[in-house]
């Protein structure tokens, strides 16, 4: 009887896998916080909504208004406001972009070993449903070998 070779059973020698979400909050500092919090308000239809709101309004009184213009036409003042959000919220937004374009990468790198891990355990998968292949071959040969001989015990019976 021929004997049965398997391969030995994959070991998994690896990490568990961890969370990108996980690893990433645990790194953010309160500037991230703030600067994602920001992006988040800032990029938002209700933020554009309450700021045409407020711009619309301060244009109106400052247009119909009879005795005090706090800044008339053409609005330097609300320019100089409009301005100095938008320097200030550019570079946070940017700072969000920046630590989501580094959460990303860690990301991508933490695809990557799971691409690698998948891949060891199927060659593992494979190996053994190749054994088991040629462990079914053998066994099929073997029972074809005892069925000749099962017949011809039978016939001799008779």
């Amino acid at each position: 009887m021929p004997h049965l070779r398997f391969p030995e059973p994959f070991a998994h020698r690896h990490p568990p896998v961890q969370s990108v979400n996980e690893i990433v909050e645990e790194h953010l500092t309160i500037g991230n916080r703030a600067a994602d919090r920001v992006a988040k308000v800032v990029g938002s239809w209700r933020f554009i909504i309450i700021q045409s709101v407020l711009l619309a309004v301060w244009a109106a009184l400052n247009v119909t208004a009879w005795t005090q213009h706090w800044d008339p036409y053409p609005f330097i003042l609300m320019n100089l406001l409009l301005s100095l959000q938008a320097a200030y919220t550019a570079p946070v937004i940017m700072m969000s972009q920046n630590r989501q374009d580094a959460r990303d990468r860690i990301e991508d790198h933490n695809d990557y070993e799971l691409n690698q891990k998948a891949e060891q355990e199927i060659r593992a998968i494979l190996d053994h449903l190749s054994a088991q292949d040629e462990a079914l071959r053998q066994i099929h040969g073997m029972l074809v070998d005892l069925r000749p001989s099962a017949n011809t015990r039978a016939s001799s019976q008779d």
